[in-house]
C-alpha cells in the first residue's frame, strides 16, 4: 500500500502532517458509497417499468456493479440480462433512455451533480466462468499425469 505525506505550515508557525493510507488507482470509500446508491436507484427505476422501451419492456436486466469517477460527474453501469440473452440490444436500449433516467435520478437523490451515465456489458461472469474451466483443465490434466 502506498502512503503518501503531505505536510502544510499553519498561520501558528507550526507544522502539520498528513498521511494518506489510500491505494493509488484504488477508489475512494464515498466513490464506492456513491455507485452503490446509484445501482440501487437504477434498479427501482428500471424495475418500475416507467421506461418507455420495447426491448427494455421485454428484458430482465440486472445491474452489477455502478463504478463513478473519483469527481462524481461520470458513472459506468455494468448490465447483464437474465440468461445472457440480448445484452447488447439492452444496453443500447439503456443508452437511448439515459437522459431520462439520469432525470430520475436527479430526482430521488441528493447529488452536487447527477453523474453521466453510461452502459456496459458485465462480462465478469463470463470471465469467471472461463477461470473455472480452466482450472478444472488443469485439475484433470495434473490427476491424469499422477495416475489418480
Amino acid at each position: 500500500m502506498l502512503r503518501q505525506h503531505f505536510a502544510f505550515q499553519e498561520d501558528n508557525g507550526m507544522t502539520r502532517r498528513f498521511t494518506s493510507s489510500a491505494s493509488v488507482g484504488a477508489p475512494s470509500q464515498r466513490c464506492l458509497r456513491v455507485g452503490e446508491l446509484l445501482r440501487q436507484v437504477l434498479c427501482e427505476i428500471v424495475r418500475s417499468g416507467s421506461l418507455y422501451d420495447r426491448v427494455l419492456e421485454k428484458a430482465n436486466i440486472t445491474i452489477t456493479e455502478v463504478r463513478v469517477s473519483p469527481d462524481l460527474k461520470n458513472a459506468t453501469v455494468f448490465v447483464i440480462t437474465l440468461g445472457g440473452h440480448h445484452v447488447e440490444e439492452a444496453v443500447a436500449a439503456l443508452m437511448r433512455v439515459r437522459g431520462a433516467l439520469r432525470y430520475e435520478l436527479g430526482c430521488r437523490i441528493r447529488l452536487k451533480n447527477t453523474p453521466a451515465l453510461s452502459f456496459v456489458v458485465d462480462r465478469s461472469f463470463e470471465n469467471v466462468e472461463k477461470m473455472n474451466r480452466l482450472l478444472a483443465s488443469t485439475y484433470a490434466d495434473t490427476a491424469s499425469e499422477t495416475g489418480q
